[in-house]
């Protein structure tokens, strides 16, 4: 199963249009949160981000999956 250029763009324009909705509605709260993670040990935020990863490549085999 391989990914095709649409799909590539797809998950692109995903994430884009999310991440554009969070610091259109809340601008604030991402400062927030970047100040939260600048106060982290590096380890923790690298231990963070291979969650997030892990996670994210776990939603997209689960929707491989349903999507048969």
């Amino acid at each position: 199963m391989g990914l095709s250029g649409e799909t590539i763009l797809v998950a692109a324009g995903l994430w884009l249009a999310a991440e554009g909705l969070m610091l259109a509605l809340a601008p604030q709260q991402i400062e927030r949160i970047l100040a939260f993670l600048t106060g982290l040990p590096v380890e923790n935020r690298r231990s963070l981000g291979l969650f997030a990863l892990a996670a994210g490549v776990a939603l997209i085999w689960l929707a491989s999956r349903v999507a048969g």
